[in-house]
C-alpha cells in the first residue's frame, strides 16, 4: 500500500481522497504519537490554514482530532505555511498543521505537519502517526480532553518577525505583489509597507475558490503586466501557501528561484554570512547558477528534487542558504522552512541595498534554454539500467562538451522518466531531449 505522507505532508482532492474523517484521525494520531514520545506535559498544537473553501472544514475536523486525543490547540486562522512554522517556534507548541494544498487548484487541500521548533516531521514519526490511524486507544474525558484558543496576535507575531530578518529599508521601491488570492493576501502587503515599499497588491482577495486561479507564482503573466502598468521597479509572485516566490522585473522578464538564489548568495557571501562559502540547490537548477556561483568562487551542493531534501542538506552541513528552480528558498538561520514572504525581503533589501535594479542583478546569472521531456514508461527500473539509454546520454554530453547538461529522472509517483537537457541554444537542447527520450520509449 503507498504511504500517506507524501514529500509535503497528506494531500489529496479535499472531501474526497482526503476527507474530513482522515483528517481528523491523521491529527488525533498526531497528538497521540507526541504524547508517547514526551509524557512530561500534554501537547500543545498550532493549527492554521490558507483561505480555500475546504480549508474550514478540514480545519474543524483538525481541531476536534487533536483535542480529542488529549492536545491542546493555539488556532491561528488563515495564515502563509511558514508562519505557522514559525509560530510553533515562538509559541513553544509541540505540534505544528498546516491546512494548504500549496500551489494547488483550489479542489485539493493538504495536511502538513511540523515538529517542535518548526521543523519537518522526521518520516520516522510520519510513519508512527500513519501506522496509528487504525489503533485502539483510550480516549481522555473530563479535563484531560484537549482546550482550543484563538490566537488574535499570530500575524502580528510572524510579520514582526520577518521585519527584524530584514537587512535594509525598502524606501524608495515600487513593488507588485501577487498574493495568489491565497494566504499571504493581508501578510505580504503588509509587511512590504512595514518593510518600507510602496506596494501595488493584485489577486489579494480570497473568496475560497480564487485561490491560484490562473495568478500567483506559476501564472505570471498579470505580475509582468501590472509591473509595466504601474511603473514599478519589481513584482513578486506568491503561491497558495506563500512559502514560494519568484520575481519579474521592471521590463516585465522572470526572475526565477535560480537567479533569486545567485543574487542572495553573492551579497550573503560579500556580508560574510554565506557559510562555507556554499549555497544548496537541487539537481534541477540550471547550469547557469552552477557556472555563475563557480565564477564566484561559490561552491554548489546538490540534492534531489524537493525541499525536504534541501532542508536536511542544509542542517546536516550548517549552510546559511538553500532552494529550489521553483522558488522556494530557505534561510536555516532564520526559519526553518521556505518563506516566500522572507525571500521576497531579502531581494528587495538587496536592490535596495546595491541602488541597482533587479534585471543588472539578475544578470550575474545567464540561464541556459533548459528542455524538459516526459516519457511513460512501463518499466523505470529497466530503463535506470538500461545500456542503450546510458549510451545514448554519454553520446549528447560528449556533444555538448561541458557546455550543457543531461538529467534522467524517475518519476517518483508515476511511471514516467523525465528527460531534461540543457544547452546553450534551445534548439540543440530540444533536439537532444527528444532524442533521448526516443532511446527511453523503446527500452521498456
Amino acid at each position: 500500500m503507498a504511504r500517506l505522507f507524501g514529500t509535503d505532508g497528506v494531500r489529496g482532492l479535499a472531501n474526497g481522497d482526503l476527507t474530513p474523517e482522515l483528517a481528523l484521525s491523521v491529527a488525533a494520531s498526531a497528538a497521540r504519537v507526541l504524547a508517547a514520545h514526551d509524557r512530561s506535559h500534554r501537547p500543545v498544537a498550532v493549527v492554521g490554514r490558507d483561505p480555500r473553501a475546504s480549508g474550514e472544514m478540514l480545519e474543524a475536523a483538525v481541531v476536534a482530532g487533536l483535542a480529542s486525543a488529549g492536545a491542546d490547540v493555539l488556532r491561528v486562522g488563515v495564515q502563509p505555511t511558514p508562519a505557522v512554522a514559525y509560530l510553533v517556534a515562538a509559541l513553544d507548541a509541540d505540534l505544528g498543521v498546516m491546512i494548504s494544498a500549496s500551489h494547488n487548484p483550489m479542489p485539493d487541500n493538504g495536511v502538513k505537519l511540523f515538529a517542535a521548533g518548526g521543523h519537518k516531521l522526521p518520516d520516522g514519526i510520519e510513519d508512527e502517526i500513519e501506522a496509528g490511524l487504525h489503533a485502539e486507544s483510550v480516549r481522555p474525558t473530563g479535563a484531560g480532553i484537549g482546550r482550543v484558543t484563538d490566537v488574535e496576535d499570530a500575524l502580528d507575531r510572524y510579520t514582526e518577525h520577518l521585519l527584524a530578518a530584514t537587512p535594509h529599508p525598502l524606501a524608495g521601491l515600487r513593488v507588485v505583489v501577487d498574493c495568489a488570492n491565497g494566504a499571504a493576501s493581508v501578510a505580504a502587503p503588509e509587511v512590504y509597507r512595514k518593510a518600507g515599499a510602496e506596494v501595488i497588491a493584485i489577486h489579494a482577495e480570497p473568496d475560497g475558490i480564487n485561490i491560484n486561479d490562473e495568478c500567483g507564482s506559476t501564472h505570471l503573466e498579470q505580475v509582468k503586466a501590472a509591473v509595466r502598468e504601474h511603473g514599478a521597479d519589481l513584482g513578486v509572485a506568491h503561491d497558495g501557501d506563500a512559502d514560494r516566490c519568484l520575481a519579474v522585473d521592471a521590463d516585465g522578464e522572470v526572475v526565477d528561484g535560480d537567479q533569486i538564489m545567485a543574487i542572495l548568495a553573492l551579497g550573503m557571501a560579500e556580508a560574510g554570512e554565506l557559510t562555507h562559502g556554499t549555497l544548496v540547490a537541487t539537481v534541477m537548477s540550471n547550469l547557469g547558477l552552477h557556472l555563475a556561483m563557480r565564477e564566484h568562487g561559490i561552491e554548489i551542493r546538490t540534492t534531489a528534487v524537493g525541499d525536504r531534501y534541501v532542508l536536511e542538506e542544509l542542517r546536516t552541513g550548517g549552510y546559511a542558504l538553500g532552494g529550489e528552480q521553483s522558488g522556494h528558498v530557505v534561510f536555516p538561520a532564520v526559519a526553518t522552512t521556505g518563506d516566500g514572504l522572507l525571500t521576497a525581503l531579502r531581494l528587495m533589501s538587496r536592490v535596495a541595498e546595491t541602488g541597482r535594479p533587479l534585471a543588472k542583478l539578475a544578470a550575474v546569472m545567464r540561464r541556459l534554454p533548459q528542455v524538459l521531456v516526459n516519457v511513460r514508461v512501463a518499466d523505470k527500473a529497466a530503463v535506470a539500467g538500461s545500456s542503450a539509454v546510458r549510451d545514448a546520454v554519454q553520446a549528447v554530453e560528449a556533444e555538448l562538451g561541458g557546455q550543457g547538461r543531461v538529467l534522467l529522472r524517475a518519476s517518483g509517483t508515476e511511471q514516467l522518466v523525465r528527460v531534461m537537457v540543457e544547452a546553450p541554444a534551445e534548439e540543440t537542447a530540444q533536439a537532444a531531449a527528444e532524442r533521448l527520450a526516443g532511446v527511453v520509449s523503446t527500452v521498456s
